[in-house]
């Protein structure tokens, strides 16, 4: 347990102090706001002018974004240069071969689903794992219910330990995944929001770079169906890797935060651009098909 927390701390400290940052600013002549430390040049004629309006920004030395390297922008740190300009070379590059960026994001959103795939799988076992074990460590709680004495608080996690043991469960394994998986949303969305081409780019109907929220101020409803595909796929990848419980209260808490959780990323949602709505909802689909396919192989087991 010292060593998950001296890990958590490590982690958070190397992201706060490597994190590059997503600057922007407001055109005065139109009020749009746009990406500041973009990657490569924007084609959109009216980005453009409102780039060529801000003196700080040297379009100039920016390569187009079909001409994008890893290396372009030079050197800002570890975040940005292990992460988000790879991701972002990737996004663009993928985006040329299918002809369409959303399409990119898309795939790549899986293909990284697909990687973090063992961790996933072993995510789920520990889960059926400890839905099996739930009966004897309810037993315990019982055992010891209202013993907190030094003596019987150390017989009981010495008991709970072979119970794990004995089924194979390995706690906090399961939090792997969303380590791994956090630092990349975050990563997607600073390379989407870097990348001119991207939020230039529109798949179906829907504008990559446009924000649900913008959209619904001009009229735009349809972009409700953005919000609504994140709420439902968000609410399902919850319920599908939800674990077993010890007893009512943690099953109520547990509960409690998963529908917290659905509400603030769909309220969330409403501000983050079309972009990165579909690299949630194409990975969190992915991963509900991925979560049901893999307890009907462990059921099978």
């Amino acid at each position: 347990m010292k060593n998950l927390k001296k890990m958590l701390v490590v982690f958070s400290m190397i992201i706060i102090l490597t994190t590059g940052c997503t600057h922007s600013f407001t055109d005065k002549k139109t009020e749009k706001v746009y990406t500041e430390n973009i990657l490569c040049k924007p084609t959109d004629k009216e980005a453009l002018k409102a780039y060529e309006r801000n003196k700080d920004i040297k379009l100039d030395k920016l390569p187009n974004c079909e001409d994008l390297k890893i290396t372009s922008g030079g050197y800002e740190g570890l975040w940005t240069n292990i992460l988000v300009k790879p991701l972002a070379w990737i996004i663009v590059k993928v985006g040329l071969l299918v002809k369409n960026y959303g399409v990119s994001i898309i795939i790549l959103g899986i293909l990284l689903r697909l990687i973090v795939l063992p961790l996933s799988k072993q995510t789920i076992e520990m889960s059926e794992n400890m839905k099996k074990a739930t009966p004897e460590l309810q037993s315990l709680e019982k055992k010891y219910l209202n013993r907190t004495d030094q003596e019987s608080l150390l017989k009981k996690n010495q008991e709970m330990l072979l119970v794990y043991k004995k089924y194979n469960i390995k706690p906090f394994s399961g939090c792997l995944v969303s380590f791994i998986q956090l630092p990349l949303f975050f990563a997607f969305l600073e390379a989407i929001q870097r990348i001119p081409a991207i939020m230039e780019e529109k798949l179906l109907w829907f504008d990559l770079g446009t924000t649900p929220l913008e959209a619904l101020t001009k009229g735009n409803y349809y972009y409700l169906i953005i919000v609504v595909l994140i709420m439902l796929t968000t609410y399902f990848s919850f319920k599908n890797t939800s674990a077993a419980s010890l007893n009512e209260e943690q099953v109520a808490q547990t509960k409690m935060m998963s529908k917290f959780m659905v509400i603030f990323i769909t309220l969330m949602s409403f501000s983050l651009n079309v972009g990165i709505g579909l690299y949630w909802v194409s990975t969190s689909a992915f991963a509900i098909v991925q979560n049901y396919l893999l307890k009907r192989i462990k059921k099978k087991d």
